[in-house]
């Protein structure tokens, strides 16, 4: 059995929990046992096709799974398994525009004689 960390924008389709126990002989495996018990969770983990997700970025005990053997990694008890989706976005306060600065120069005006 492994444990599977749940991170705070999938929460909500656990039940709250935080971590959550699954179990297979592969990371596949897993997260199908993971969205089983958790149909919801689902289409924020796989695509409609049963890929998981470009975004979603999956890590077994520290190791991407994407430099090992990706969703067919095997799996033995103990093992963590972290996901880790890719969260985008900005600033929504805007930039103050730069002032621009003015160099001081001498003034252009002749001496009267």
């Amino acid at each position: 059995m492994a444990k599977v960390l749940i991170p705070t924008p999938l929460r909500q389709f656990t039940g709250k929990q935080d971590a959550v126990s699954a179990s297979g002989s592969t990371v596949g495996e897993v997260l199908a046992a993971l969205t089983n018990q958790f149909p919801d969770l689902r289409k924020q983990i796989f695509t409609d096709e049963g890929k998981v997700r470009s975004f979603v970025n999956v890590y077994l005990n520290d190791e991407d799974i994407r430099y090992l053997s990706k969703d067919g990694t095997p799996t033995k008890d103990g093992d963590t398994i972290s996901l880790v989706p890719s969260i985008a976005g900005g600033s929504t306060l805007r930039r103050r525009p730069r002032r621009r600065r003015f160099r001081k120069t001498r003034s252009c005006a002749t001496p009267a004689t």
